[in-house]
């Protein structure tokens, strides 16, 4: 087949196409071993252009090689080993100790219970509002608590009910704090009209959170 084409200067070239397949097997990495070599089928056409110009340049005669590369199919590494299932149970933070003795804490609230009338004082010779008993008792073991129940269990870490021991606080949020007895029992001071009072949480307020100072 003779297919005539035109040049950007307008030149008439025609080429003669006769194709000749040839099929090799070629590794195209240096020195790759013959399993790496992939099949190439070459389609070589040697063409023959005839130039038509002004000055008559001679026919220049080359060879073409279009090259039909299939590349092979892609290899898939074998996965690695999956990692084990990380445990669905999470273990807490063991609750720090106590840095003072919890007993000698809730021996001393002891001396309060039926003494001093609840009110908005915090301090025994005039009366104790719950969370002023906290402050007094505390204070009296070197720890300085601020006012309020929520700011005052704000400065220490919430453990679990299993974990709780006598010393450690018992704490409603925004509603009411007191000092766990170690044995199932709270001391605080309750309510208008009553005093410190040493007993068991009420059911009705729901359980507690225990802090630990």
């Amino acid at each position: 087949m003779t297919v005539t084409r035109k040049t950007a200067a307008g030149c008439a070239i025609a080429a003669l196409i006769v194709p000749v397949a040839a099929t090799a097997a070629y590794a195209f990495a240096p020195g790759a071993p013959a399993s790496s070599a992939h099949t190439v089928s070459l389609v070589v056409a040697p063409q023959t252009y005839t130039v038509a110009s002004a000055a008559q340049e001679p026919s220049t005669t080359r060879a073409v090689f279009d090259v039909l590369y299939t590349p092979p199919a892609p290899v898939v590494e074998p996965s690695a080993a999956p990692a084990a299932a990380a445990s669905s149970t999470t273990t807490a933070a063991p609750a720090p100790a106590q840095e003072f003795s919890g007993d000698a804490v809730v021996a001393y609230a002891q001396t309060f219970v039926g003494v001093v009338p609840y009110g908005w004082g915090a301090d025994p010779s005039d009366s104790f509002g719950c969370d002023g008993l906290v402050q007094y008792v505390y204070g009296h073991f070197g720890i300085s608590l601020p006012r309020g129940a929520d700011n005052q269990a704000a400065l220490g870490t919430v453990i679990s009910a299993d974990e709780a021991r006598a010393g450690d606080l018992v704490w409603w949020p925004g509603r009411h704090i007191g000092i766990w007895d170690g044995a199932g029992g709270i001391i605080d001071a309750p309510d208008w009209g009553r005093y410190v009072e040493h007993h068991a949480p009420w059911a009705s307020s729901g359980p507690p959170i225990f802090i630990r100072l």
